[in-house]
Formats: C-alpha cells, sequence, structure tokens
C-alpha cells in the first residue's frame, strides 16, 4: 500500500484535537432539552466519523494506527494538566481552586475516555472492516450504522461509568448513559450524508478504497 497519502494527515490531526478537545470538554454535565450529557459529547461524535471515513479510505490498520496515536496524545495531555495542577501557584494568581475544580477532574475523565474511546473506536473500525468485506464493499450505510450502534454502546457505557460512578446517583448514570448514547447515534446518522460525501471525496483524492482481506485485527498492534 503507498504511504504518501494526501489527507491522511490532515485526518489523523483533527482526530486527535477532537480527542483532547472532549476530555476537557466531558467535566462539565450540561442538559439540552431532556438529554443530560457531558459537555464532550457535543464534539466526540466527530471522532467516530473521522474513524468510519479512516476505515473506510484506508483500512483497519491505518484506523488503528490513528487510535494508538489519539491514545498517547491523550496520556500525554493528562499528565501535564496533572503535573501543572501541583506546580506552586505564583502569588498574584488566584485562580488554583477554580482550576483544580475544572482541570483537576481530567485525569479521571482521561481514564474513562481512553478506555471507553479505545473499546469503542477498536468494535467501530472492525464491524466496518468485516462488514465491508462480507458485503464486498456495497452498502456502506449499513456498515457505518451497525458501528455506530455497536461502538457507541461500548464507549457510552463504559465512559459513563467511569468518569461519573459515586459522583452522581445511580438513577443520573442511567439517565447519561441513554442520554449520551442516543445522542451520538443521532449525530452521526444526521451527519451520514454527509460523511458519503466526504468519503467519496477523500477515496478520489486518494485513489484508495481499502478492502482488510489479509489485515491481522489484533488491536495490539503499531504497525501495518
Amino acid at each position: 500500500m503507498k504511504e504518501n497519502y494526501k489527507l491522511y494527515p490532515t485526518i489523523t490531526a483533527l482526530f486527535v484535537a477532537v480527542l483532547i478537545i472532549s476530555n476537557i470538554a466531558s467535566t462539565k454535565l450540561t442538559q439540552l432539552g431532556s438529554f443530560v450529557l457531558d459537555a464532550g459529547t457535543i464534539l466526540f461524535p466527530l471522532s467516530y466519523i473521522f474513524g468510519d471515513i479512516l476505515t473506510e479510505v484506508y483500512g483497519y490498520a491505518k484506523a488503528r494506527r490513528v487510535i494508538w496515536t489519539g491514545f498517547f496524545c491523550s496520556i500525554l495531555a493528562s499528565g501535564v494538566f496533572f503535573l501543572v495542577q501541583y506546580l506552586p501557584s505564583a502569588n498574584e494568581w488566584g485562580n488554583q481552586a477554580a482550576y483544580e475544580s475544572i482541570l483537576g477532574l481530567v485525569p479521571r475523565i482521561v481514564l474513562a475516555s481512553v478506555v471507553a474511546y479505545l473499546v469503542g473506536s477498536f468494535v467501530n473500525s472492525y464491524i466496518i472492516s468485516k462488514v465491508k468485506i462480507y458485503t464486498k464493499g456495497k452498502n456502506m450505510w449499513a456498515r457505518f450504522l451497525a458501528s455506530t450502534i455497536g461502538g457507541q454502546f461500548f464507549d457510552t457505557g463504559i465512559f459513563v461509568l467511569i468518569a461519573f460512578a459515586g459522583t452522581v446517583s445511580n438513577s443520573v448514570l442511567l439517565s447519561i448513559i441513554i442520554s449520551n448514547y442516543l445522542f451520538k447515534v443521532l449525530v452521526e446518522i444526521v451527519f451520514m450524508p454527509l460523511t458519503y460525501k466526504v468519503v467519496k471525496y477523500i477515496k478520489h483524492v486518494e485513489g484508495l478504497d481499502y478492502l482488510d482481506i489479509k489485515t491481522n485485527f489484533t488491536p495490539f498492534r503499531l504497525k501495518d
């Protein structure tokens, strides 16, 4: 497979940016109508859309590389926030409590995010690849829908349980899980026509439509 991709680095950068920004925004719970959401959910579904695009165009192995890139970048961001929290504050700076109340929660949020994201992202990519093989590249809508339902189920359940268990009541916890799951699935369904167009454009630019016939599907590998 050729390596001189034109858009792969850009998609990777956007994927990682969405992941890190979502981790920080997720420290706030918000309510939109009847949906109780961690605020990162507003942006996070885009990471799954990028995951769909990466797997569909470049194949599972290339998507796997980006998933692990996002994982290591999230760990780096969390480590920096944690270190900064315990650095001595300047006398003129009176915002230590505010920093701790928001960014001080980030390590737990990132733990929840990276575990959920690793499981959910790999489930998402695996389903896309396998359904694409089974349908011989046809019915793209079916694999996008199936991967969204499966990947977001694991992602949402794992994230909410790790991030908020013990901090809110069980009824609120269940409400967050249901609201987040439905919201994420609906967002991906709404954006599916646009995802179709983006995938078609990228396939044209790259001259690539990869089918994972001989791919090793283990998540624990960085090489293609």
